[in-house]
């Protein structure tokens, strides 16, 4: 049974009203996140030497897409059914579906870190910010925002979000989570965690757009 987002008592759930077993730091995340942030998550596939552990030669995605025959792990799991789940898939990343509680901005990593260096010194909100393998950054946005994006940047005085590297994931797009590996390059890491406020209400995209397609911009020149 799950517990309220963020109550005393939920937490203490978390630490102490499970069974006592080994778990993996991917247990443990999949239980914060399910259960203190509300997000759902689903097991991942793994890459190992360009190879997917979906057994598919012909796999588009190696190590960065969920598993077909994995379920979901809802909103709201509490460390023991999460546990309990992620035993039947030893070695799964842990993968979060966008467009839910959460749309995704994603960035080169050079003008993301700046961009989030300076959204920090403006003192904008900000959501959870990760920082992937391959050389990108993903800022958790408000839903909506993939579909808004160019029309956003357009009112901004941005015709191309292309031209900018600037990239909405919407629905139907997944995410791979700390501390999970990304398509066998290594881990993904978190620029900024989340936080109650910030990850169960993430900032509205437009926020924090007009700084990140000015630093992309820069960037890029």
């Amino acid at each position: 049974m799950g517990f309220t987002i963020g109550s005393s008592r939920g937490m203490r759930e978390i630490r102490t009203g499970s069974r006592r077993r080994a778990r993996s730091p991917e247990c443990t995340a999949v239980a914060e996140f399910t259960g203190l942030w509300g997000w759902d998550v689903v097991p991942g596939a793994r890459a190992a030497a360009g190879a997917c552990s979906c057994g598919r030669r012909d796999c588009r995605a190696p190590g960065a897409h969920p598993l077909d025959f994995a379920p979901e792990i809802p909103a709201g799991s509490t460390l023991d059914a999460a546990t309990d789940a992620w035993s039947e898939f030893p070695g799964a990343a842990v993968m979060l579906p966008v467009g839910r509680t959460f749309d995704v901005i994603e960035v080169a990593e050079t003008a993301g870190r700046r961009a989030l260096a300076r959204l920090e010194r403006m003192g904008l909100p900000l959501g959870p910010v990760t920082a992937t393998p391959q050389g990108r950054v993903h800022f958790f946005v408000a839903p909506g925002a993939a579909a808004e994006l160019p029309r956003l940047l357009y009112r901004m005085g941005w015709d191309d979000p292309s031209a900018l590297d600037l990239r909405g994931l919407g629905p139907g797009a997944y995410v791979t989570a700390p501390p999970s590996d990304r398509g066998g390059r290594g881990a993904v890491r978190w620029l900024r965690p989340p936080a109650l406020d910030s990850a169960t209400k993430p900032p509205a995209a437009r926020l924090l757009l007009g700084t990140l397609a000015y630093v992309a911009h820069r960037s890029r020149a």
